[in-house]
């Protein structure tokens, strides 16, 4: 009985991230971060699942996640938005100035701010497809536009959140918040979306290559634009977020750097940042990763100096690693998956130079 050989690639532990999947390694990660970090703050003492660390680190996550599904979206395109924070600050401004502390106004403060931000979006996606200015240079002056207008206008807080609508800041079912309910759910659309609908698949075509997309008959600017509109509503849900906690518009929130976290979320979970290639299932593992450190990190009293510096270090140390993954994959593709041997390679030309080869016999013999 003969066996069948086995590919030397099965056996090069450089192919295990493409058998195993970029998002089952990031949940591994997850896993294992998550013993490391039960174990520092055990040895200090204390307990990293205690029902309040839980909420904690789940709170965190919901703000952090609504921010960066709609980062993932964009980058899957091959674009960014970094005007997602001040989107979010502009949203708890409407949202609470609309609301004025009247629990019959919550359904129109909710729909002004998203509105807003939806507008906000597609003028994003406009600049980005028609004009092709840059996304870096396109949101990033979207963002200084807002926060121009926020910083001339509002000078401190800003309209009245009613108690109703703080519910969705502070309510738990059980140990769960609502809002982290709510952002596994916008996950779980997503997710679904991306992988079954044809404007996932546009999505995931255009940020691979936009010229083979557009050879292909998809509208290139149609899916970008879309992202970006998303992005920019997911950031408003955050705002509001952020309003049914602090009860109030806060028009400074886009100084917390959430753009800069939502990206760093978008790549440990193994999104290309070139477009193309993740998903948002990884980004929810990176969301988590985030909030672990940050949860440890206060419950150890860590600096916040010290905090930002551990943070930093791990999210670079990680991309360079998923990097790394990219480029051993792309140096070593299994050319004979069977694991036949490939045909010989064409002997080598002489030293004089490649010897004439005879012409062809013309018809009839004659040379």
């Amino acid at each position: 009985m003969t066996r069948s050989p086995v590919s030397p690639s099965l056996l090069d532990p450089r192919s295990l991230p493409t058998r195993i999947g970029t998002t089952a390694l990031v949940y591994a990660a997850l896993v294992v971060i998550l013993a490391v970090s039960a174990v520092l703050v055990s040895a200090q003492g204390a307990n990293l699942f205690t029902p309040a660390n839980t909420v904690d680190l789940l709170t965190r996550s919901s703000l952090l996640g609504f921010l960066a599904i709609g980062m993932t979206l964009v980058i899957l395109c091959r674009s960014l938005d970094l005007s997602v924070g001040y989107v979010a600050a502009l949203s708890t401004v409407v949202a609470a100035t609309v609301m004025a502390g009247d629990p019959g106004r919550i359904a129109l403060g909710v729909g002004a701010a998203l509105g807003v931000c939806a507008l906000i979006g597609l003028a994003n996606g406009l600049v980005v497809t028609k004009l092709r200015v840059n996304p870096f240079i396109a949101t990033l002056g979207m963002g200084l536009i807002i926060k121009g207008y926020l910083d001339t206008n509002f000078q401190g807080p800003a309209g009245d959140v009613p108690s109703a609508f703080q519910v969705f800041g502070y309510a738990r079912i059980g140990l769960l918040p609502v809002s982290t309910v709510v952002m596994l759910v916008l996950a779980a659309v997503a997710i679904w979306a991306l992988a079954r609908t044809r404007l996932g698949h546009h999505m995931y075509a255009v940020g691979g290559d936009a010229e083979v997309a557009r050879l292909s008959g998809v509208r290139v600017a149609t899916p970008v634009v879309t992202a970006h509109v998303l992005c920019s509503v997911l950031a408003g849900v955050a705002g509001l977020l952020l309003a049914a906690r602090f009860g109030t518009g806060n028009a400074l929130v886009y100084g917390n750097g959430y753009e800069l976290e939502a990206i760093a979320a978008v790549v440990l979970g193994g999104t290309y940042l070139l477009g193309g290639r993740g998903g948002v299932a990884g980004t929810i593992a990176g969301v988590l990763i985030l909030a672990t450190l940050d949860t440890v990190f206060n419950v150890l009293a860590v600096d916040p100096f010290v905090k930002d510096v551990l943070r930093g270090t791990i999210v670079i140390a990680a991309v360079a690693l998923y990097a790394r993954g990219q480029l051993s994959r792309a140096a070593v593709r299994v050319r004979f998956p069977s694991g036949g041997t490939p045909p010989p390679e064409d002997p080598p030309d002489p030293p004089g130079g490649p010897s004439p080869r005879d012409p062809e016999p013309a018809v009839g013999g004659a040379r």
